[in-house]
């Protein structure tokens, strides 16, 4: 197991010498889950049943004994090392148990979301040419509709039922079968180079891509965990995500099981705020991140009627939250939520870094032991104030890779697909400014950014601006062609309850984001919605949107 308590915290400090030295042979699951099981075996997860009162603690060694278990089991249904298996889980502790079950035998999960439909698993399968499926009970009819789609599929596990048939096979059943040792000799080397996962991409302008994690990816979210979540070995974490998202990866997975610290995982459905709010007093949660949506609805409710304080580090990631919501987060907590970026296709790349002042909007700077700026096309570094590419520096003095940094894109045909690498950056997709303390700005995707008579603007900001005003509940922002100014700014609007759309209440919305933000940033069109094409994960197809402007 990797020691990791000697790191330096102080931004300042960390931002000089902060190196991870990555091994080249490592496995998470053998090097970090069984290890920590041996030395010293504490509570890992904490999972709790829908209604919020039954719950049951897992330990480190819980997770070891069933994945070796599965390891053994995949194992004996012919799977081998560089076989890839798609798995829709949920929120329970099974989730653990196949993915490090696959880690163990070098088979390369990929986990989806339960919003996937069956068009979707095939799709997943189809790319990757999986060899297994492993869902819950409620995935099993979208997986057997496209079973004939699927020629390499060879065989179904079911998580939580029995009764589906000879062809599904029970993961329990599986388990019980099986001793919990593996030899690593017997299945290994791993090298810290070797595929671990693959996650999919949310497909916001196009269709959905396959992006490898190896297993120095886990290692690297020691990062993650260090300096921008802060995270101890004596915390409870609780991480607001699906497991089928990347999310997942940074929240309920690597940082926090790397530095020993507890997570909360919660089978509920939806977001009841009482429910939630109540369960980090009952379980005295420390470390806390949610989605802006999330912290918005909790700003919505009077705080003082519940005991947050527990919390001791707070985290938003997504999009810029409004500050209100953080003010009235910090009243009642006493916490800043410190808002992060990055991706699936990375670690957590940009933070509000603990103990460093938090700008309230700033996506905060760049995270110790990567070089990360904002770039233009060329790869030029930009000074403060310029619009330009988020990036991280992959031609670097040491020659050492990006810590966490995949490699390019896998296709279905075969082969990576590097056509984000240029210049010697890796360029995100999204666009930033930064101030001249060194803080970063989120713009919006490269993609969607309006040119307008000269203008640059930001749809993130104007949707930004929109949300303050009290008939918005959510807006998506676009470039609409327009003859004189190339694009002129339009805004599809979902309005809150109690609101009806009129001319009147569009130029009342306009005049609103005149005084909120520049001028020339308004939305001159306006449509109202009841609702707007997002991809599974959630995010805006703002590609949409223009096809039918």
């Amino acid at each position: 197991m990797i020691e990791l308590s000697h790191i330096e915290r102080d931004y300042n400090l960390a931002k000089h010498s902060y190196k991870l030295p990555i091994p080249s042979e490592f496995n998470f699951a053998y090097d970090v889950i069984d290890a920590r099981a041996v030395a010293a075996n504490k509570t890992a997860l904490i999972a709790i049943e829908p209604n919020g009162k039954t719950h049951r603690e897992v330990s480190y060694a819980d997770l070891s004994r069933q994945s070796g278990q599965f390891a053994n089991a995949l194992r004996n249904l012919g799977l081998r090392k560089g076989d890839f298996a798609c798995v829709v889980i949920g929120r329970i502790p099974e989730w653990y148990g196949v993915l490090f079950g696959c880690m163990k035998l070098g088979v390369v999960s990929m986990p989806g979301t339960n919003l996937l439909t069956a068009k979707d698993i095939a799709y997943r399968v189809q790319q990757s040419g999986a060899k297994a499926v492993i869902v819950t009970a409620e995935h099993t009819e979208k997986v057997d509709a496209i079973r004939d789609e699927c020629p390499t599929l060879k065989h179904l596990i079911v998580v939580g039922s029995e009764n589906l048939g000879k062809e599904w096979l029970d993961f329990h059943t599986l388990c019980e079968a099986e001793n919990p040792d593996i030899d690593v000799a017997s299945v290994g080397p791993f090298k810290s180079t070797d595929m671990m996962m693959a996650y999919f991409t949310s497909g916001t302008t196009a269709l959905p891509k396959m992006v490898p994690r190896d297993f120095g990816y886990g290692l690297a979210h020691a990062a993650t965990g260090l300096f921008w979540m802060d995270l101890r070995e004596e915390d409870i974490h609780w991480t607001l995500t699906d497991t089928g998202w990347a999310k997942a990866a940074w929240g309920m997975l690597f940082p926090q099981l790397l530095l020993g610290s507890t997570i909360i995982l919660f089978d509920g459905k939806g977001l009841d705020v009482d429910q939630h709010l109540n369960l980090i007093r009952d379980f005295k949660v420390t470390t806390f991140c949610a989605p802006p949506t999330a912290y918005r609805m909790f700003a919505q409710t009077d705080l003082k009627q519940y005991d947050l304080s527990s919390l001791r580090r707070c985290m938003g990631a997504g999009e810029p939250l409004n500050p209100e919501v953080i003010r009235y987060w910090e009243e009642h907590t006493g916490t800043v939520i410190a808002d992060g970026y990055g991706q699936t296709e990375t670690i957590n790349i940009v933070a509000n870094f603990p103990g460093q002042k938090t700008k309230f909007g700033s996506m905060g700077q760049p995270v110790p032991g990567l070089d990360v700026d904002v770039v233009d096309e060329e790869g030029n570094r930009l000074p403060p104030g310029e619009v330009g590419h988020i990036a991280v520096r992959t031609d670097t003095a040491d020659g050492i890779w990006p810590p966490g940094l995949f490699e390019g894109y896998l296709k279905a045909e075969g082969g990576i697909d590097q056509d984000a690498f240029r210049n010697g950056w890796y360029y995100t997709g999204d666009t930033a400014q930064k101030d001249e303390g060194g803080y970063l700005w989120f713009i919006g995707r490269a993609d969607d950014l309006i040119s307008s008579a000269g203008y640059r603007i930001s749809p993130f900001e104007v949707e930004s601006a929109l949300l303050e005003h009290p008939a918005v509940a959510e807006s998506a922002v676009i470039g609409a062609p327009d003859p004189t100014r190339g694009q002129v700014v339009k805004a599809y609007i979902i309005l809150a309850r109690g609101h009806n759309g009129s001319p009147e209440l569009a130029q009342n919305i306009q005049d609103f984001c005149k005084n909120l933000t520049a001028p020339y940033k308004y939305p001159r069109q306006i449509e109202f919605v009841s609702e707007l094409p997002k991809t599974i994960s959630g995010k805006i197809r703002r590609v949409e949107l223009r096809e039918k402007s």
